[in-house]
């Protein structure tokens, strides 16, 4: 099983495939097929441990890897999620909450993240790679904090991240800002998401840049949901839950659930794409966006149209108008010339059309919609009042699009609603939509929404309060090389400037 380019025929293993986490041609590693799971074989995951389910599905999805190999870095892996499972259901009448924010930055990324950095120093040995990896990473909030996280002190690695200054939350600033490790980077970009990402992706074919890097014994990766081994454990998660709703019976043989996800850059829905591809009892998948609603655009026309308006919203990490990982989506159903075509017309004309039957294709499984600010906090305040459940804004916009697509009745099968952030993460905001009288200091808002709800902050939210600022580099969007040369001491500091 080999991986390609959506943009050349470069052909490589599931292994080079992690430690390059781009194609050299800017291409997304995408599989040449995909391995195929029975009924029986997906319901006996329910009856293992977490982290044997999942080295199960990476086993077929990076045959590169032994599953043992693998099982063992996932129960190293998932040690530092709380409760009983990192990836529990919450039951809401003929909902299930899967709630993926129970790792140590409060974010679903922690479920790819926590993993990646096993998988990728076992790919290093697999391919013969001795040089340092450098990660290069675009963040709109989330994954950030989880690679800096992930990553900190792994021998042989270090990992640079940049996100949009003033596009993030607060918490998510702070989490990111004090994060400790001597081989984290966090830079500031004069820009938005897009900006930082578009970033990053001409930094991974700058032949300057990779040369400078390359004279100081660094090869770069990303550990953006580019990165194949950021994708393959976010299938396993689609998976268990399907596993655990088979043996509760609330999917039967013959019977599918319908998944709905809070989508940005569209990874998360990819992997659950992955996962329906693979055997999973998945039925339509539900892409909910914020008012940032360009795939809600896409996926009604079949015109992919970036030229809008960037909104700043209270769901801060879906604030996206190139989701990336729709290229390996497209790749799919166009194959590599038609998907070539529409990334150029992309990148020059802003826009791309699909024709009539590759629009049906995706028709036939997806389903979309999208809420803007005030209808996340209406759906934050319904989710509290009947019951009892508080949801963070991205969990919310999710919400919202399933509500309106079941009263349309465009959906009657059971969902999984995917919760992909602690509320405290984004606890101003949340206090506001309940009514909560909102403290200027998000700790303070914190405490708050606690007393109000009864809901335990988190461990890892009390302690951030008092974490020293470590990091305070900005920089212009055309800067971004330079910058990181500047980190690592290979270049002064020009150009860049700093936060305080």
């Amino acid at each position: 099983m080999l991986y390609q380019s959506t943009r050349s025929k470069d052909r490589v293993t599931s292994a080079q495939a992690i430690v390059r986490g781009i194609a050299p041609d800017g291409g997304l590693y995408a599989p040449e097929a995909l391995p195929s799971f029975s009924w029986d074989e997906i319901l006996k995951l329910a009856d293992m441990p977490y982290p044997q389910r999942a080295a199960h599905v990476l086993a077929a999805l990076l045959p590169d890897f032994p599953e043992e190999e693998l099982r063992q870095s996932a129960e190293k892996a998932y040690a530092r999620f709380d409760g009983d499972s990192p990836a529990p259901l919450k039951k809401l009448g003929n909902t299930r909450v899967l709630e993926l924010f129970h790792g140590p930055t409060m974010a679903f990324k922690d479920m790819a993240l926590q993993m990646l950095p096993h998988l990728m120093r076992l790919a290093a040995r697999k391919t013969g790679e001795e040089r340092d990896i450098a990660i290069l990473t675009a963040t709109s909030g989330d994954t950030g904090k989880a690679a800096l996280e992930g990553f900190a002190d792994v021998e042989g690695t270090s990992v640079t991240v940049f996100y949009p200054l003033g596009g993030v939350s607060a918490i998510q600033e702070k989490q990111m800002v004090t994060s400790r490790g001597k081989n984290t980077h966090v830079i500031a970009v004069r820009g938005n998401f897009d900006d930082a990402q578009s970033g990053v992706k001409k930094l991974f074919t700058d032949p300057e840049f990779i040369e400078a890097m390359a004279a100081s014994g660094k090869v770069l990766s990303s550990a953006n949901s580019i990165n194949l081994g950021r994708l393959a454990p976010q299938a396993a998660y689609y998976f268990s839950a399907a596993a655990q709703m088979m043996r509760e019976g609330a999917v039967g043989r013959g019977k599918e659930l319908d998944v709905c996800v809070p989508t940005g850059n569209f990874g998360n829905i990819l992997a659950a794409w992955y996962a329906k591809r693979m055997g999973a009892p998945i039925g339509k998948l539900i892409c909910a966006s914020n008012a940032n609603d360009v795939l809600t655009e896409f996926f009604l026309t079949g015109v992919y149209d970036r030229r809008r308006e960037f909104k700043k919203t209270i769901s801060p990490s879906m604030d996206i108008l190139i989701s990336s990982n729709l290229e390996r989506l497209l790749f799919e159903i166009g194959g590599l010339e038609k998907n070539t075509a529409w990334m150029d017309a992309l990148k020059k004309d802003g826009v791309f059309r699909l024709d009539r039957s590759e629009h049906e294709q995706l028709r036939a499984h997806f389903l979309c919609g999208s809420a803007d600010d005030r209808e996340t906090a209406e759906e934050i305040a319904r989710m509290w009042r009947e019951e009892r459940y508080v949801m963070d804004p991205h969990t919310a916009v999710a919400s919202a699009v399933l509500r309106k697509l079941r009263a349309e009745g465009k959906t009657a099968n059971p969902v999984l609603l995917v919760s992909t952030a602690s509320p405290y993460k984004f606890a101003p905001d949340v206090c506001a939509a309940l009514g909560i009288d909102v403290p200027d200091d998000p700790f303070a808002a914190s405490e708050a929404l606690c007393a109000a709800t009864g809901l335990p902050i988190p461990a890892p939210m009390r302690e951030l309060r008092e974490a020293p600022v470590r990091h305070t580099r900005v920089c212009g969007k055309d800067e971004m090389g330079q910058a990181v040369l500047a980190e690592m001491g290979q270049a002064g500091d020009k150009g860049t400037g700093n936060r305080q």
